[in-house]
């Protein structure tokens, strides 16, 4: 879990409970800035949910994950066709970085930085409670991330599920228990 910012990089643990990944998009930050914070665009990629553009604003967000992809791919067992987590806003500097709290499973960041006619997007997931959780978050966010990019580039992303059972099988086999 070394590679850095390439288009299929896995996340790399840089301290016990918290993850990073990176991806680069075609810019100009602000697009990719909207596809954060833009309920009807990251709905395309991770979940709905209006934000109030303020710390200490608390948001849902709502996960339709068969609604990803066309196919969606085979949902595994244990996975509903939508997933609902309360959110709060804890840092904003727009459109530059923004981190939310989310209910038992930590912090999450995303920075966005200008690099010529892309942006590095760096994401950091902190307070990972477990093993269990560092797995399916670490597969959940780079699988997420694909639809992203792909999404970003004009391309069609891979069936959703398909990938994300690949990654589960990924992670564990790459993270150290």
């Amino acid at each position: 879990m070394t590679e850095l910012a390439n288009p299929d990089a896995y996340g790399v643990l840089i301290e016990p409970a918290t993850l990073k990944i990176q991806r680069r998009l075609p810019g100009p930050i602000e697009r990719v800035w909207a596809y954060l914070t833009e309920s009807e665009l990251r709905r395309k990629w991770l979940a709905a949910g209006v934000m109030e553009m303020m710390v200490g604003a608390p948001f849902e967000l709502v996960w339709r994950n068969d609604e990803l992809t066309d196919p969606p791919g085979q949902r595994p067992p244990g996975f509903s066709g939508e997933r609902r987590m309360q959110s709060r806003i804890v840092e904003l500097d727009p459109p530059h970085k923004l981190a939310f709290a989310w209910e038992g499973s930590g912090e999450v960041s995303f920075e966005l930085q200008p690099q010529g006619d892309e942006v590095l997007l760096t994401l950091i997931h902190r307070r990972l409670p477990n093993r269990g959780t560092l797995l399916g978050v670490g597969a959940g966010w780079h699988t997420h991330l694909d639809v992203l990019v792909a999404r970003a580039r004009g391309e069609k992303p891979a069936p959703f599920w398909d990938v994300l059972s690949r990654l589960r099988e990924e992670y564990d086999r790459r993270t150290p228990a």
